[in-house]
């Protein structure tokens, strides 16, 4: 059945990549791939056919759809400060939680699923707004979720608003999601198709009841001694008493201390032995939920081939290219193709699919005359043994390093971003003089550390979470790494243009209380970092009395804490901060073309109410005002960058001279890089998923 959808698919669409296995299916008339899955599972029941029932076959393929400063007004701000005609939609209407008018959407579904999902998104509400930007155009959307997954180039960073997302594309355009395997792993990373994979097998909210299992049990932990404190020492009722621990002492003493370790011994060896079981019941369990779905869910089956077909072609070409000794080259596929017997492979026997399509029978004479599951068993021990061992060692994985405690022989400027922000401390303590002196060199200019795939406030959150005296310490060893990962990421982003005449305005409103409020503090740091002179360094502040800030400090962690303690009042006076820059223009007799251009707005968009008129937005009252004024052709641009789940909408789809983008990443200011041109919502949503990589992207069904 595979080979006729994907030979179909290839005719519709030549883009479109399928594994070579296929090929060899449809040319030698070979049955289709067998998962078996642990002997125990083959010793218990009967082996799940091939060829599943009626209800099993193959849906049919659809037609897929193509895919200091001189400047007058920042002199003016500094001593001062320390034409739209909208329609009055009141059907679309409604308030903010501070009873300010604003819009309930866009117009334009795929624009409202690009501004309003955020990372906190709950995931009904994203599955809705899915719903309903799908009906609209189904290829935009598609763009767009993928946008929400992009860890480069313009993308959002959003990983758990994927797989939501993806899980609702397999239930609802299972074929979609299949064809595009190739195009999710380019825009995130090879283990999103098997976390995937494995959510679909254990349930959508799988992580989320894992991690409270874990504090579960971490609550449960035993305290660990008189004289040690532990946050889980009983306390009250529960804490042993010494008259107790006195009797268990003296009942101890009465028994024979050989006596007392065999029993001991023997508890041990039960708990061992129960424990075991245990796991081995769990592991059968998972094994059979994997091979009744794979034989009973042709859904299931063609996205579990896909991945499969994925990771096997690309070992494949990473083979080749080790052999012809262009190593450089070779993909990270053997990083995440899960090692035998790994989390992922017992919940999706996986490795025995892939390790099948990298040596097929067919090719291998050896193979021929043995039973499948001995071939299995053969095929997998030389994927392990063949493939993922030496390309492994040829990516110098740090945690290969690591487990084997070859730490100076860890080569530092091969460790990514994400693992260098966990495993620093490890660092410190194992090897500090090799990372003292790489992190030397990289100050230097002579090395590079890896800052891509962090978020801004990732990289300061170190900052906020250990600003105390008594841990002053710790924060100096952190303090290193995170700055040089923020210099980094400013580089980065230098090397692709600057910010003209911008400035940013951060929200830290009772609202935004949490990782929101880190993200836009982190964020306004970005955004005056990336800023032209005399706007450098410059931010505005969310309150009754809006201020100009001159952002201070020598490094990232006294600009943090400058920032935190500026005088914020905790409300969200939207329309003060226009004022105040009106009220500047207007007593200075500035030129309209000495306006500042543009402001980033980093909130949640619940504004408090400003105007008179009941259904009079926030942006429709700046601009009456301005134009009253005379500068209504040069109202600022204002970028409204949602940080929060909220339906407030500041402005309609086609509304000229704004922008309307979300989440936490930093990828999305490259849009505004060297643009000084006109902007509106649907443009800079267009712009965002413009990219070539969107280009691959098709909708099948």
């Amino acid at each position: 059945m595979k080979s006729v959808f994907f030979s179909c698919l290839k005719n519709l669409n030549p883009k479109i990549k399928f594994p070579s296995l296929f090929n060899l299916e449809k040319k030698n008339g070979l049955a289709p791939p067998v998962l078996l899955g642990p002997p125990e599972i083959r010793r218990q029941s009967p082996q799940p056919s091939s060829e599943p029932s009626g209800a099993a076959q193959q849906p049919p393929l659809q037609q897929p759809t193509p895919a200091a400063s001189s400047d007058p007004f920042m002199s003016l701000m500094s001593s001062h400060y320390n034409n739209n005609n909208f329609p009055y939609l009141h059907h679309m209407m409604t308030y903010t939680e501070n009873r300010s008018p604003t819009f309930m959407s866009t117009g334009n579904p795929c624009l409202d699923f690009f501004f309003h999902v955020v990372p906190d998104t709950p995931p009904q509400s994203l599955k809705n707004r899915l719903q309903s930007a799908w009906a609209h155009d189904p290829l935009t959307t598609l763009k767009l979720v993928c946008n929400l997954r992009g860890v480069r180039g313009t993308g959002k960073s959003d990983k758990e608003g994927f797989y939501t997302a993806a899980l609702w594309i397999h239930e609802n355009h299972p074929k979609t999601l299949a064809s595009n395997v190739d195009s999710f792993a380019e825009f995130g990373y090879f283990k999103d198709l098997l976390e995937i994979l494995y959510r679909l097998l254990e349930g959508s909210n799988v992580r989320k009841i894992e991690k409270a299992e874990l504090a579960k049990r971490r609550r449960q932990r035993p305290w660990c001694g008189h004289d040690t404190w532990s946050p889980y020492r009983p306390r009250g009722r529960q804490r042993i008493t010494k008259e107790i621990r006195i009797a268990v002492a003296e009942k101890r003493k009465s028994v024979p201390r050989e006596t007392r370790i065999a029993a001991a011994e023997k508890q041990n060896q039960e708990i061992q032995e129960k424990a075991s079981e245990l796991r081995k019941e769990k592991r059968m369990a998972m094994a059979r939920k994997v091979l009744e779905r794979y034989s009973t869910d042709p859904n299931f089956k063609l996205l579990y081939e896909r991945v499969s077909d994925y990771f096997a072609d690309c070992l494949k070409n990473d083979m080749n290219l080790y052999e012809s000794g262009k190593s450089s080259r070779i993909s990270f596929a053997a990083k995440w193709c899960p090692s035998l017997d790994s989390s992922y492979d017992r919940a999706t026997l996986i490795c025995e699919s892939i390790a099948k399509k990298v040596f097929p029978r067919e090719m291998y004479p050896e193979y021929e005359e043995i039973e499948e599951d001995h071939y299995a068993y053969r095929v997998r021990s030389r994927l392990r043994k063949q493939v993922m061992v030496p390309l492994r060692k040829v990516l110098e994985l740090p945690e290969l390093y690591m487990a084997a405690n070859k730490w100076n022989f860890l080569p530092y400027n091969r460790v990514p971003s994400v693992a260098m922000k966990i495993y620093k401390d490890k660092f410190l303590k194992h090897d500090e003089e090799r990372f003292n002196k790489f992190l030397g060199q990289v100050k230097e200019g002579k090395a590079k550390i890896a800052a891509g795939a962090l978020l801004p406030h990732e990289i300061i959150k170190s900052f906020l979470n250990y600003s105390y005296p008594y841990m002053c310490n710790q924060v100096v060893e952190i303090d290193e790494v995170a700055e040089l990962q923020w210099n980094r990421m400013v580089d980065d982003l230098r090397k692709e243009g600057s910010l003209r005449n911008c400035m940013a305005i951060c929200d830290v409103s009772g609202s935004m209380y949490g990782t929101p409020l880190d993200v836009s503090v982190a964020l306004g740091m970005l955004v005056s970092e990336l800023s032209e002179d005399p706007w450098k360094g410059k931010l505005i502040t969310f309150s009754e009395r809006p201020q100009l800030q001159n952002v201070q400090g020598d490094n990232l962690i006294s600009k943090t804490k400058f920032v935190q303690s500026m005088n914020w009042d905790m409300n969200t006076d939207f329309q003060k901060v226009f004022d105040k820059i009106l009220e500047v223009a207007v007593e200075g007799n500035l030129k309209p073309e000495q306006m500042i251009k543009r402001l980033f707005v980093f909130s949640d968009m619940e504004f408090d109410q400003a105007s008179l008129n009941p259904w009079e937005t926030d942006y429709q009252a700046i601009v009456r005002k301005y134009t009253e004024k005379g500068y209504g052709s040069v109202v600022p641009q204002i970028v409204f960058w949602n940080l929060g789940e909220s339906i407030a909408t500041p402005v309609m789809g086609k509304q000229q001279g704004v922008a309307l983008v979300s989440g936490f990443s930093k990828n999305l200011i490259k849009l505004f890089l060297n643009n000084d041109g006109d902007i509106d919502p649907e443009i800079i949503m267009e712009a965002a998923i413009s990219r070539k990589e969107y280009q691959k992207l098709v909708v099948v069904d």
